[in-house]
């Protein structure tokens, strides 16, 4: 790889990340039903409504599901990696191919969210234990559809709340199936945000 093509793909894969970063919050936020009001959420709204609102109005939301964002988060990554083959190998990709590596990259991702807002819910409950800070509100509810059931089979011991810990290893697990799933794909890595 030249430098130019090094240049533009990591300013292709920059963008494409924040963007897809962005789409994937924004199912998140709807499922979990967060407050929309949040300074943040209202960024994330502001940011995806160019591009979810026209999808939305051919495709409709299924039982609380909202599948625009879906295909909007496959479809960006279906785009990204077809730009970073043509960047480096001057040829389109297999988009079913690609498809498929994208959702293993969208799980994969998804991970990663969940295991950052872990992060920032043990350390603000030491730090700021009482914090009513918009994006700690907005982390806990993003949260709770995993959490309160798991709270409920593993409850707090001592005013330790070991469900995150449980919640965390969870993550692990599957990402070392979405990994296996990856290899048995033959996913390239450089394609795939994500990965």
């Amino acid at each position: 790889m030249n430098t130019v093509q090094d240049i533009l793909v990591f300013i292709v894969d920059s963008i494409g990340s924040l963007f897809l970063l962005f789409v994937i919050l924004r199912f998140f936020l709807q499922l979990a039903r967060a407050d929309f009001y949040n300074p943040f959420s209202q960024a994330i709204v502001k940011i995806t409504n160019p591009l979810l609102t026209p999808l939305r109005r051919a495709i409709p939301g299924v039982f609380g599901i909202d599948l625009a964002s879906v295909v909007l988060a496959l479809a960006t990554q279906v785009l990204i990696s077809e730009i970073i083959c043509l960047i480096l190998f001057q040829t389109w990709y297999n988009p079913l191919q690609l498809l498929i590596w994208g959702a293993l990259g969208i799980l994969n991702i998804t991970c990663y969210i969940a295991f950052a807002c872990i992060i920032v819910m043990v350390i603000s409950s030491f730090v700021a234990p009482h914090s009513h800070h918009p994006l700690l509100l907005l982390v806990h509810q993003l949260m709770a559809p995993v959490i309160d059931p798991v709270r409920k089979i593993i409850p707090a011991v001592g005013g330790l709340d070991f469900s995150v810990m449980f919640i965390g290893m969870g993550m692990v697990i599957l990402q070392k199936v979405i990994y296996a799933a990856a290899v048995a794909s033959r996913l390239l890595p450089d394609l795939v945000i994500g990965f």
